[in-house]
């Protein structure tokens, strides 16, 4: 009986001793994703219908280099011949400059490329909105037949026998290639994409001479006029529906496509997009959801008469395209 005693004794000692061990690590491995660093934006407020971009942002570095590595690899696309970066060249505006993209087997796609800059920053994401965040965004174009034409488990396998995306992937989570670590390290990446300190952000941030005598002059007009009323915030828009044609007929050019309607049918949607960011602007022509516009001048031109019934005078129209220029700046550098 004493014997029977001690053994059951040690037996519990050392079952004290190591389940806490083994329920420490899994509950690591379980829990290594949400140790991750949220990304924190330092917002700054001004006055005004504009909001310049944060200057200072708390990022996670290591899942930005396992995202930038992703989103620049072809291994993402059925045929391994289209990346992210085919159709957002992210030193170019973060758009490819085309009126519509191209996918694998030179597919054509039907509308223009946003850019990925600040896209953190917009309340939904593409043209019609369908995709309420940028993880939510990453499967569209995974999944799209004219674009990347694949699928989360050719991916993941192609991954897993990548030496390199293997080993960073471990490096990061016990759980290694999984779909839910590559839209993790693709949106981390993204949200890093900001472009803070271009003129309009200084100038709002106390500069005065941050824009030049013309450009002011542009944006009293754009605030005068009304443009803030749909292209205001941080992202000088990207956060608002609203009907193209607005107060006037769009041009015919514009028509085709019914923009969000194609997703609800509801007869209010019809010609509605998500109104786009104005951040870079000048550097992601042509303009639309379909790419049918090339220059600044009859964008403005256009949005002057279909959304605010304006017929402005030249002058005024070319202040407010010196304006524009003033929205672009150059990606951060995350430290």
């Amino acid at each position: 009986m004493h014997t029977r005693y001690y053994l059951t004794l040690v037996l519990c000692l050392f079952a004290c001793a190591t389940v806490p061990f083994f329920l420490f690590h899994l509950n690591s491995e379980k829990n290594a994703i949400e140790a991750t660093q949220k990304t924190v934006y330092h917002f700054e407020k001004v006055a005004g219908p504009i909001q310049p971009i944060p200057r200072k942002i708390e990022i996670d570095t290591r899942w930005v280099s396992l995202g930038k590595a992703l989103f620049i690899t072809p291994l993402l696309s059925k045929n391994n011949t289209i990346s992210c970066s085919s159709c957002h060249l992210i030193d170019f505006g973060g758009d490819d400059g085309f009126p519509v993209s191209t996918g694998i087997n030179n597919a054509e796609g039907t509308r223009n490329s946003p850019t990925v800059l600040n896209s953190s920053f917009n309340f939904r994401q593409f043209w019609d909105g369908r995709a309420s965040s940028l993880s939510d965004q990453i499967s569209g174009p995974v999944h799209n037949p004219i674009e990347m034409g694949s699928s989360w488990a050719e991916i993941i396998e192609k991954l897993k026998k990548d030496s390199y995306f293997n080993k960073l992937f471990h490096a990061l989570d016990p759980q290694g290639v999984t779909r839910e670590n590559i839209v993790k390290a693709i949106t981390v990446f993204e949200e890093s994409l900001i472009t803070p300190n271009a003129p309009i952000d200084r100038y709002l941030l106390g500069d005065n001479n941050a824009l030049t005598e013309q450009q002011q002059r542009g944006l009293e007009h754009f605030i005068n006029h009304g443009c803030t009323s749909c292209h205001q915030g941080i992202n000088i828009g990207g956060n608002m529906y609203q009907k193209l044609g607005r107060v006037n007929t769009i041009p015919e050019i514009l028509i085709e496509d019914l923009g969000k309607y194609e997703l609800t049918k509801q007869e209010q949607d019809r010609n509605v997009f998500k109104v786009p960011s104005l951040r870079n602007v000048a550097d992601t022509s042509p303009y639309f959801h379909n790419g049918a516009v090339d220059d600044l001048t009859q964008a403005v031109t256009i949005m002057a008469s279909s959304q605010l019934g304006r017929e402005l005078p030249e002058d005024e129209i070319e202040d407010i395209v010196a304006l524009l220029h003033a929205f672009s700046s150059k990606v951060i550098e995350v430290q």
